[in-house]
């Protein structure tokens, strides 16, 4: 018996050693030897010498000028790493896509050709007129009622506001607590679709939308607004709007602008989708350059065609970019967007 556990501990020693030891010391030494910048994560520096990101691993960029990466169902955070998981008919999924969709979508054939719709948006939105009923705001509380709950848990100046405007109106959420006795004690998020529908009914062609302004200490600070322009309302009213105009055409959009990868952190997007983003990027440049947009778009549109790949040279897949490798080109080439 003694020489069974003898051994046993000899083969646990040697096992540890082996796996836990030498072999990813022989990894570390092969990685730091032939593949030091793979190795240590990819990360690139920007034109100030600085590491801004790594050539793995998806991040968000605001500005127009540069190229938009994949949706991410990890809000582009490495440490959580996930996919939506949301089967095609969830409508969470469908909501999301469609809130996408808005700000980019445009126009196939007609006199309107190539135009963004997001426009039409906000003029639809501004006449207030739904399925030929008023108030469309109160309408989309209604119908999504969930989203509307949602955004006053969003952000804790749409949970304030919410409550502020609930201290005000107690006869409104009194009768509130009387249809609904089972919630005694409404939360600002309880009563979403009662306050929008009241909202809309004294606000009509307005909704309410986070604005960063400068504050009296010299601050930037965020701030709710009254808005009849802007994403929120292309965004969120989208899908009504389609609703409303089910006959007028519009281009297809490239899968992966709408659709998040397994690990919500992928790095690449298709030559397709960034060429779909060609012209938002190539203008936005060229009226900080000053410069002819034409000129601009083809300069931008031979970065992408060298930075393209494709799987195993072109055997597999389609032609990729790497979004940070672009946007950093474009910052080398351009300088900083204004």
């Amino acid at each position: 018996m003694g020489k069974i556990i003898s051994k046993s501990f000899l083969l646990l020693f040697f096992a540890v050693i082996i796996c836990s030891v030498v072999y990813p010391l022989i990894l570390l030494l092969i990685g730091q030897t032939f593949f030091p910048f793979q190795a240590n994560g990819s990360m690139v520096k920007g034109p100030d010498g600085k590491i801004v990101g790594s050539l793995l691993i998806a991040q968000p960029f605001s500005k127009d000028e540069y190229f938009q990466p994949r949706p991410s169902a990890a809000s582009y955070d490495a440490s959580a790493s996930s996919s939506s998981a949301l089967a095609a008919s969830n409508y969470a999924l469908r909501d999301r896509v469609a809130r996408t969709l808005g700000p980019i979508v445009k126009y196939d054939g007609g006199t309107k050709s190539g135009q963004l719709v997001a426009p039409d948006i906000e003029n639809w939105f501004q006449h207030d007129m739904y399925q030929s009923n008023r108030h469309i705001v109160a309408q989309w509380a209604s119908i999504h009622s969930s989203d509307a709950q949602a955004w006053v848990k969003t952000d804790s100046l749409h949970t304030a506001y919410v409550a502020d405007w609930a201290k005000k109106h107690k006869e409104i959420v009194a009768q509130f607590v009387k249809s609904n006795p089972s919630i005694p004690q409404p939360a600002p998020a309880d009563i979403a679709v009662t306050f929008f529908q009241c909202f809309s009914n004294d606000n009509p062609g307005k909704f309410l939308s986070l604005m960063t302004e400068t504050g009296t200490d010299g601050k930037l600070k965020k701030v709710i607004q009254l808005v009849s322009v802007g994403s929120d309302i292309q965004s969120i009213f989208f899908d009504m709007w389609r609703t409303d105009h089910p006959t007028d055409k519009l281009q297809d959009i490239p899968g992966d602008m709408v659709t998040t990868s397994a690990s919500g952190l992928d790095p690449d997007i298709t030559m397709q989708n960034a060429m779909y983003q060609l012209d938002r990027v190539s203008s936005k440049w060229a009226v900080d350059l000053k410069q002819n947009t034409i000129i601009i778009r083809k300069e931008i549109e031979d970065i992408l065609k060298k930075s393209a790949y494709a799987p195993f040279n072109g055997l597999a897949g389609e032609e990729m970019v790497n979004v940070l490798q672009v946007n950093l080109e474009l910052r080398n080439r351009f300088g900083t967007p204004q």
